[in-house]
């Protein structure tokens, strides 16, 4: 026990630390608070449900093991340490404070007994996870840990402020856990025996020896146990070590929908034009941000995990969303006294979190998102800057100009008459809606579907496939424009708001049956990811609620009532998942059963499902050049593919389709070739009807015999 005089002092320091400390947490506190409150997509309903989850998904860290098994194996060794060190430091602090008599509970009984075992053995644990990251960081060196060549950084991180936070934060737990050790290690030599509940301490104070005189170590130790811990505090709010808080609130404050269901990856949240009292569209500067976006940067571990997964990042590219939330967290570092006063940021985000060269490598595929064990939302962060430079800078990269005048005049980014939508359907009978009004299944053929030749080949190949299942099924023709997803995913919310609300009006005069009796609620159909995803996904803000299923998931259903035969293929076929239908809205399985429903051998790339690797056309990707990199995106999609070894790549989307089939090691002989689900499908199909004609003309030649 300390002295009175060590008892004040104590106390004194504690107050102290605290308090400035307070003035830290409050800072970050009133930095977040901000940023823009947002509109649509709600952060703040349900709250209790919201933090009881994020702290459980903490708990669990099963965010942390979806990447890095070894890495996430040691690290759960210094979370759940420090979780249990909240209260071992108030113990040991009562242990100082209060006389021995008042804590007999520690000494004896099963709950103090196993309190002794569980602290003495995680206090190694953290010791040793602890060394495994500082010799990964700082010996090993891992590629995984660095940043690219091309990838911008801010002046704090180029003068080393990662690395320096890093040993700071590493070298503070080995000396706080460390000499906590050796405290009750003293300890127990003080009082002359070993503990058997404390194994590691006992065989240090074994070691050290006994004697009276080993109470001077106890008293040393536990003052540098706890002395350090109070003189952290204050930096604390500083360090990355913040997001050990920082992470459940992140998590209570995801995006979910009014019923707290979790909101799809794909959902970006609306622009409001019509607020005549708007002065900014986008995010040009961090308090333009929303505050969730804001936290993103307290709440990272600055693991680089995105980084990893990116598909611009990953060929070379400046796109980094890591630092993004690195650039964006020494920022606030920097300017959080004036910040959180409530002035201005004193530069835009271009110039320090992400220039535009990284800013227009994104792709939107969300797998920055996927990945990141505390919910961080870099690839909305980019969208809503895509918006400023669009909407208010109206600097972007000159060929979208093409793609953006295409959709605005003709209703396509490819500039071609509407009168021409329906030109893919030339020797088919593909009824329009004017035809057919009582239609079930509504086939929103989409741009690329309707206009470009490689889609046109799924379109037609979909339209037999409705035919041979003898689904009731129309088009909107000449009447169907772009959903908008390019200008979307590039920014140009103003476009993408005209050609949406023109579509839902449109959509909803074909649909107003199902208004009328629920029962009749029509299917909207389309082969485009992005399609459905707007139709699904984005459509709903501005009235658009409709039942949207993708061409592979009807093929599955009318595989498995009989409609369609199974699919045979004597090839083996490998599935690139595209990611708007399957990360950013869940459909893995679909696909995947339509092709193994017969005999047909599917092998998986290596990178599948929601760790699948993007094709590089998404996010208005497909409708300017790729920017300055190692190789392109679709080159190193193509090349896993390939390595599996399978005859067919298949896929469910037409610029997935078009981007993988355009690669340089598909124009190589031999080269697997790229098809969708429905050109396969449709291949079968053909092979049964040419059964048939050849059966039937055999038996006419027959008969014309016998005659």
């Amino acid at each position: 026990m300390l002295s009175i005089p060590e008892k004040v002092l104590f106390l004194l320091f504690a107050a102290a630390m605290t308090y400035y400390a307070y003035l830290g947490f409050a800072k970050v506190w009133r930095a977040v608070a901000r940023g823009e409150r947002g509109t649509t997509v709600p952060r703040l309903n349900g709250l209790a449900r919201r933090l009881t989850d994020g702290v459980l998904r903490t708990m669990s860290q099963r965010t942390v093991f979806r990447a890095r098994p070894v890495a996430s194996f040691f690290h759960s060794f210094i979370f759940y340490g420090f979780v249990l060190y909240l209260a071992v430091n108030v113990v040991d602090a009562m242990v100082g404070l209060l006389p021995r008599a008042w804590l007999q509970a520690l000494d004896f009984g099963v709950v103090g007994s196993v309190y002794r075992l569980v602290a003495d053995v995680l206090t190694v644990l953290i010791l040793v996870g602890v060394v495994y990251f500082l010799v990964r960081r700082f010996l090993v060196k891992p590629r995984t840990m660095e940043w690219g060549p091309r990838t911008h950084m801010h002046e704090q991180v180029r003068e080393g402020s990662v690395k320096r936070d890093s040993l700071v934060v590493g070298g503070f737990i080995l000396l706080h856990v460390g000499s906590r050790l050796l405290a009750e290690s003293f300890l127990l030599a003080g009082t002359g025996h070993t503990d058997a509940w404390q194994p590691f301490s006992s065989a240090i104070a074994s070691a050290i020896g006994f004697g009276d005189g080993r109470m001077l170590g106890w008293h040393v130790f536990w003052w540098l146990a706890l002395g350090l811990i109070l003189a952290f505090l204050p930096y604390f709010p500083r360090s990355k070590h913040l997001h050990l808080f920082a992470a459940p609130v992140n998590f209570a404050l995801e995006r979910r929908t009014p019923e707290l269901a979790p909101v799809p990856t794909g959902v970006l949240e609306p622009v409001d034009l019509e607020d005549e009292d708007a002065e900014q569209f986008g995010a040009a500067r961090l308090e333009h941000l929303r505050f969730p976006q804001i936290l993103d940067a307290y709440a990272c571990i600055q693991c680089n995990r995105c980084a990893n997964v990116c598909p611009a990042h990953q060929t070379g590219k400046a796109l980094s969303p890591a630092a993004l939330e690195v650039n964006k967290r020494y920022e606030l570092n920097t300017i959080v006294d004036s910040f959180a006063a409530g002035e201005d940021s004193p530069r835009p985000l271009v110039e320090f979190a992400l220039p535009p060269e990284a800013v227009w490598a994104c792709t939107t595929c969300g797998a920055c998102m996927e990945v990141c064990p505390v919910g961080c939302e870099q690839m909305i962060d980019i969208v809503d800057m895509r918006r400023d430079l669009v909407m208010m800078q109206g600097e972007f990269p000159a060929e979208l100009q093409t793609a953006f005048r295409g959709m605005e005049r003709t209703g396509n980014p490819w500039g071609l008459a509407a009168e021409k939508r329906l030109e893919w359907a030339e020797g088919l009978e593909v009824p329009t809606v004017e035809e057919n009004p009582g239609f079930e299944v509504l086939f929103f053929v989409g741009c690329a579907g309707a206009y470009d030749p490689a889609a046109q080949k799924t379109t037609r190949a979909m339209a037999r496939i409705l035919d041979h299942a003898k689904v009731d099924y129309a088009v909107l023709g000449k009447g169907e424009r772009c959903t908008g997803d390019p200008a979307r995913r590039a920014g140009n919310e103003y476009l993408y708001y005209q050609l949406a609300t023109e579509n839902v009006e449109t959509l909803n005069a074909v649909l107003l049956e199902e208004k009328l009796d629920a029962t009749k609620r029509k299917v909207v159909l389309t082969t485009c990811p992005h399609c459905f995803n707007a139709l699904a996904n984005d459509y709903p803000q501005l009235g658009g609620d409709y039942t949207v299923m993708h061409h592979t998931q009807l093929i599955e259903q009318l595989i498995g009532e009989g409609r369609l035969p199974p699919f045979d293929l004597d090839k083996t076929v490998t599935y690139h998942d595209p990611c708007y239908l399957g990360r950013h809205n869940g459909v893995y399985d679909a696909p995947r059963n339509a092709l193994t429903s017969g005999s047909a051998t599917l092998v998986e790339m290596p990178r599948n499902r929601n760790d699948s690797f993007c094709c590089g056309a998404g996010g208005a990707q497909f409708w300017k050049e790729e920017e300055p990199g190692d190789m392109r995106v679709s080159e190193n999609r193509y090349q896993e593919a390939v390595a599996t070894g399978a005859e067919v790549i298949a896929t469910g989307c037409p610029f997935c389709k078009v981007m993988l089939a355009s690669s340089d090691s598909a124009e190589q002989e031999g080269a697997p070739e790229v098809l969708d689900v429905a050109q396969l499908v449709a291949m079968k199909l053909d092979g049964i009807q040419a059964l048939i004609d050849h059966h039937q003309a055999t038996s006419t030649g027959a008969g014309a015999a016998l005659d």
